[in-house]
Parts: C-alpha cells; sequence; structure tokens
C-alpha cells in the first residue's frame, strides 16, 4: 500500500472521543499518526469493514514504543483514522514477524 505524500492526517471526529474513553489513544497528542513515521509498520487491507471505501489496519510503535493497531482509509489525499488501540496478543505476535 502506498501512503499519500506528503503523509497528512484527518480524524473521524464521531470516533475521537470514543476512542479516548475505550483506548486511551486521544487524536490531539498525535499517539497513532507517530505509527506512519517508525518504521517497520505493517499495513494490510481491512477486507471485513471495506463496504463503502477501502480501510486498512495497520500495526505500528509510537515514539513511547506503545504497539498500536490503527485503522483508517485514505480521504481526500489525506490518511483518514478511524480507530486506534493498544495491539493485542495475536497482532503483537504479527507484527514482531
Amino acid at each position: 500500500m502506498k501512503l499519500p505524500a506528503p503523509i497528512a492526517f484527518d480524524w473521524d471526529q464521531g470516533n475521537t472521543d470514543k476512542n479516548w474513553e475505550k483506548h486511551k489513544v486521544h487524536y490531539k497528542d498525535k499517539e497513532a499518526e507517530e505509527i506512519f513515521f517508525i518504521k517497520p509498520l505493517k499495513i494490510f487491507p481491512d477486507k471485513d469493514h471495506s463496504k463503502k471505501e477501502a480501510r486498512f489496519v495497520a500495526y505500528g510503535i509510537t515514539n513511547n514504543f506503545r504497539k498500536l493497531t490503527v485503522i483508517f482509509t485514505i480521504r481526500n489525499k489525506k490518511i483518514r483514522i478511524i480507530s486506534a488501540r493498544s495491539q493485542n496478543k495475536k497482532e503483537r505476535r504479527q507484527y514482531e514477524k
């Protein structure tokens, strides 16, 4: 998957508070955005949730070494973050391969 250049972000405003309350990842601190600049970054199509538009799942690590799973789409040449959370055990294994 090729990311837009330059990389710019947009957050699904309907999910920002819910994402903070449930997963403790907030759009204001840019933590989820950090993974797109730190290697390794693994991106996969999210076929189960790509009914209206193509969605992707990204596994990455933040500046504070937190491993995140970020669900996103590309809209208007921006990475639109839908959800971000800590990786679960299965995702960590896949990321660390």
